[in-house]
């Protein structure tokens, strides 16, 4: 009988995509199990990759979308995905609204905004979608969201009555939010948001104090930010009824954890989880018999919600062989044995410098994967 194997491996950062990764390991098995039933099943955990392994194992589409970057004056091409034969859209907020879209000089998280991330939400209604993902890392915003929700209609409004500018640094003006032109339309929708951040909004561990100097805030921008989103908290609280202060994950990209949970009904999930309930991974691991995930880097923090530790739960539930591959091991990965994983592999064959080591990686997954394969044979005969 022939085998079948899934192969559920997360993105090897700046090297390959979860689905190359899936492709990679695919070609070293074939060459051991010819006539292997193999499924890919590209993951992702919330983060930078989601869209690609949403749209991959479901056959989706990309829907592109010219909307304003994190600062006022600019504009960026972004895009969302849509799942196969479904209304589900997944967003990456880092494609309308990320850090990596400024350059350094311009990192001020006073007047960044999450504007754009709004606009592709409003894009992904005006598509038909009755559910969207939105993956929240990668953020050049500590605007509470507040950015996202004008776009969808919300005014924020000062003692005068008029609109405050946009951007965290401008939230201690704010005396009134105005949510009478909101788009409705997000009562019918259900949003997920797919982040691992526990970070309330506001305090030392907040979303200013732990995430504003990564964006370009000085210490000083730190203690007016943190000030202002709690004032922003209080106001949410009075107009609106949501006490969303203190909640977990609220802090997370810059606080706009907290304006999807104050302006939206959205759920806060483990990104891992999202895309994993998405693609039926559980479905495809209880019929398989062997299961093949990775990395680029694991070690002990792995299992933190990341992509390799919620495939081998998922494995171990249903008593499957899990292997892993990685571009790196670091230190006590033995956890991850406790957790389901059956073996780590590290795929460098020989020492290479970093450029070297990500030029080869697809080289090194295929015969790593290879010789999983090799070894597994053996209970073959």
């Amino acid at each position: 009988m022939n085998k079948k194997f899934v192969l559920a491996p997360d993105s090897f950062k700046e090297s390959l995509s979860a689905k190359e990764v899936c492709q990679a390991m695919e070609r070293g098995i074939k060459k051991v199990f010819p006539e292997a039933e193999i499924i890919l099943a590209p993951m992702a955990d919330g983060g930078e990759g989601t869209i690609e392994a949403l749209i991959d194992a479901t056959e989706g589409r990309r829907v592109f979308k010219n909307v304003r970057g994190p600062l006022e004056n600019s504009e960026v091409e972004a895009y969302f995905g849509i799942l196969g034969n479904s209304d589900t859209a997944v967003i990456e907020m880092a494609k309308a609204s990320g850090l990596e879209l400024l350059a350094l000089k311009d990192r001020n998280p006073l007047i960044t905004s999450t504007y754009g991330t709004g606009q592709l939400i409003k894009a992904a209604i005006d598509e038909g979608m009755h559910k969207i993902i939105i993956g929240i890392g990668g953020s050049a915003t500590n605007d509470g969201g507040s950015g996202m929700a004008r776009a969808l209609g919300a005014k924020f409004l000062d003692e005068k009555g008029e609109e405050i500018p946009s951007g965290g640094g401008f939230l201690k003006k704010l005396n009134q939010i105005d949510m009478s032109n909101f788009d409705k339309r997000l009562q019918e929708v259900e949003i997920f948001i797919a982040s691992d951040v526990t970070n309330p909004l506001v305090g030392k561990n907040g979303a200013s104090y732990v995430f504003g100097p990564q964006k370009g805030a000085s210490a000083k921008m730190v203690e007016e930010l943190d000030e202002n989103m709690n004032h922003y908290a209080n106001i949410i609280y009075r107009d609106l009824g949501k006490d969303i202060k203190n909640k977990a994950g609220a802090g997370a990209a810059g606080g706009l954890g907290a304006g999807l949970l104050a302006f939206t009904d959205a759920e806060m999930k483990l990104g891992i989880e999202l895309v994993a309930n998405n693609i039926h991974l559980e479905d495809k691991i209880k019929e398989a018999d062997y299961i093949f995930t990775g990395e680029g880097g694991m070690d002990y923090q792995t299992k933190f919600g990341k992509a390799p530790f919620g495939v081998s739960k998922l494995a171990k539930k249903y008593k499957k062989p899990c292997f892993a591959l990685a571009g790196h091991i670091g230190e006590e990965i033995e956890v991850l044995y406790e957790e389901g994983m059956t073996a780590i592999f590290g795929i460098q064959g020989t020492a290479q410098t970093l450029p070297e080591a990500l030029k080869s990686g697809t080289k090194n997954i295929e015969r790593t994967s290879e010789n999983i394969a090799r070894i597994l044979s053996i209970t073959e005969y």
